[in-house]
C-alpha cells in the first residue's frame, strides 16, 4: 500500500469522528441546538446509551482475545506514569494556585467518547469491547487522580474518597462492564428482539456524544487560551501520547492492541475535567480553554500519529 493510500485510510478512521464534533459546533451556531438539548442529551448518553453499547460490544466479543489483564494493567501505570510527569512538569512551569487544574488538563483523556469512537472506526467490534473494558480503568484512575490534582492545590478542599469511591461504584459505565463480563464469560444467549432494540438505542451513542462536544466548544475560548492552555494542550495531545505510546511498544504491545492504546492516550482532555474543576474550586476558565484547544488540536495530531503508526508497521 502506497503512502497516499495510507494516509487516506487514515483519514478514513478520524474524519469522520471530528467531521460530528464540527456539526454539532455548526449546529450550535446556527441555534439549531442549545445548551438545554446539549445538557439533556449528555445525560442520556452517559446513563443510557452508552451503557447499552458497552455491554453490547463485550457480550458480543471474545473475551480470550479481548480480555487481556496485560493491557489493563499496563494503561493504568501508563496513566499513572503520564499523571506523576504532569505534575512534575507543574511544579517546574506553572505557577502553585494553577498547578491543580493544569495538571488535569493535560493528563485527563476524553477516552469514553473520542478514544472509543475512534477505537470503534479503526477495530470495529474488537475496538469498541476492548475499549469497553479499558473505560474501568479510566474512571477508576482519572478520577482518583484528578480529585488528588485539584485537592493537593486548591485550599479549603480536601479529597473525599468515600464520595468519589461511591461515585465510580455508581457509574453506569462501570456497572455496564461488570453486567457485561459474566454474559459473555457464560455465553448466555439474550433473546434477538432484545439485542435488536439495544443496538437501536446503542446506535445513538457515538453521533449524539460527539455532536455534543463540538456544541459546547468555544472559539472565543480557544482565541483567549494563554501560555499556560497551550502549554497543558502540547502536553495532552503530544507529550503524553508520544512517551505512553512508545512505552507501550517497548513493552511488547503491537498491532491492535497498541493501536487501541494509541487513541485512548491521545483522546483531548475529556469534559469532565470542567465539572470536577469547577466544583473542587479550581480554575475552570482555564480547563474550559485546554479542553478547547485540545479538541481542536486532536483531528491533527491524532490522525498524523496514527499515520505515523500505520506508516511503521506498528498498529
Amino acid at each position: 500500500m502506497t503512502l497516499s493510500a495510507l494516509f487516506f485510510q487514515t483519514l478514513e478512521v478520524t474524519l469522520p469522528v471530528f467531521a460530528m464534533v464540527f456539526i454539532g459546533l455548526g449546529l450550535k451556531r446556527v441555534g439549531w441546538i442549545d445548551a438545554a438539548f446539549v445538557s439533556t442529551a449528555s445525560q442520556l448518553v452517559f446513563r443510557g446509551t452508552m451503557p447499552a453499547l458497552i455491554f453490547l460490544s463485550i457480550i458480543r466479543a471474545d473475551l480470550d482475545a479481548t480480555l487481556n489483564p496485560t493491557l489493563l494493567g499496563f494503561f493504568a501505570l501508563a496513566t499513572l506514569g503520564s499523571f506523576l510527569f504532569c505534575w512534575g512538569w507543574a511544579r517546574l512551569r506553572v505557577p502553585y494556585e494553577e498547578r491543580g487544574v493544569y495538571i488535569q488538563g493535560a493528563f485527563r483523556g476524553n477516552c469514553g467518547i473520542v478514544g472509543l469512537a475512534l477505537a470503534a472506526g479503526m477495530y470495529g467490534d474488537y475496538g469498541l469491547s476492548a475499549g469497553g473494558l479499558l473505560l474501568g480503568v479510566v474512571i477508576l484512575t482519572y478520577n482518583a487522580f484528578s480529585v488528588v490534582a485539584l485537592a493537593t492545590y486548591q485550599e479549603g478542599h480536601s479529597a473525599d474518597w468515600r464520595s468519589i469511591l461511591s461515585h465510580i461504584a455508581r457509574n453506569p459505565l462501570i456497572l455496564a462492564v461488570v453486567a457485561a463480563v459474566p454474559v459473555a464469560a457464560l455465553e448466555l444467549n439474550l433473546p434477538r428482539w432484545l439485542m435488536t432494540s439495544g443496538e437501536y438505542f446503542a446506535s445513538l451513542t457515538l453521533p449524539l456524544a460527539l455532536i455534543c462536544i463540538g456544541a459546547t466548544l468555544s472559539l472565543d475560548a480557544i482565541r483567549e487560551s494563554g501560555r499556560l492552555a497551550t502549554s497543558a494542550s502540547v502536553l495532552k495531545m503530544v507529550a503524553v501520547p508520544v512517551l505512553a505510546t512508545t512505552a507501550a511498544w517497548l513493552v511488547g504491545f503491537e498491532g491492535r492492541e497498541l493501536g487501541v492504546l494509541f487513541l485512548f492516550f491521545a483522546s483531548p482532555t475529556a469534559a469532565a475535567a470542567f465539572v470536577m474543576a469547577k466544583a473542587m474550586g479550581g480554575n475552570a476558565v482555564l480547563t474550559a480553554n485546554i479542553i478547547a484547544l485540545t479538541t481542536l488540536m486532536a483531528s491533527l495530531t491524532i490522525t498524523v500519529g496514527a499515520f505515523g503508526l500505520k506508516v511503521a508497521g506498528l498498529i
